[in-house]
This record gives C-alpha cells, structure tokens and sequence, in this order.
C-alpha cells in the first residue's frame, strides 16, 4: 500500500513531505479597463474605430500568446509554509502609500 506523494513547491521548488502542511493556492489575474482611449473616435465613426483597431492588432508585432495573457492569467498549485509567509506578508502589506511599479 503506498501512502500520499509528496508535492513540490509552486514558487521555490522545495520538496514538501507528505507529513509537513501545505497551502493550496488559485490565482487569477484579469484585466480590465473602466475608459476607452479618447483617441479613438468611437462617437465619430464607430467603424472606423474598429477597422483602426484591428489594423493595429494585425501590424503589431505582439505574441498572441501574450496579448491573451495581458487579459487573463490564472495558476493554481501549492506551496511550502515559507512561500505562504512570503505570499501573505507581500499581499497584506498597505499599498495606501506605495509608489507605481
């Protein structure tokens, strides 16, 4: 009878025993955009507007991969009880005063 495998760390690799705790974890990142680029003059034509966009879309050099990515990312896994501790002083810190990336 063979008994629980162990599991891996998502983030830093590290063998986790069968015994030891662990976290599951999902992550989900989805972008979103509340105002359209007044540039593009979707009041004045909005056709126009769309065959613009999609021209751009078409002559751009971005990895369609990527673009998806740029909209929605998701990862789930598990990590080790230090990865949690990293995970959740990174998440719970005030972002009030913090300057842009």
């Amino acid at each position: 009878m063979t008994g629980p495998r162990a599991k891996t760390c998502a983030t830093c690799g590290r063998v986790i025993a069968a015994h030891a705790v662990y976290y599951r974890f999902s992550l989900v990142l989805e972008g979103e955009q509340d105002l359209l680029d007044p540039s593009d003059d979707l009041e004045g034509n909005p056709a126009e507007a769309l065959e613009a966009l999609i021209r751009r879309l078409d002559e751009g050099s971005a990895d369609p991969g990527e673009m998806e990515a740029q909209v929605h990312w998701e990862r789930s896994g598990v990590i080790c009880s230090e990865c949690r501790a990293v995970a959740m002083r990174m998440l719970n810190t005030a972002t009030a005063d913090s300057e842009p990336h």
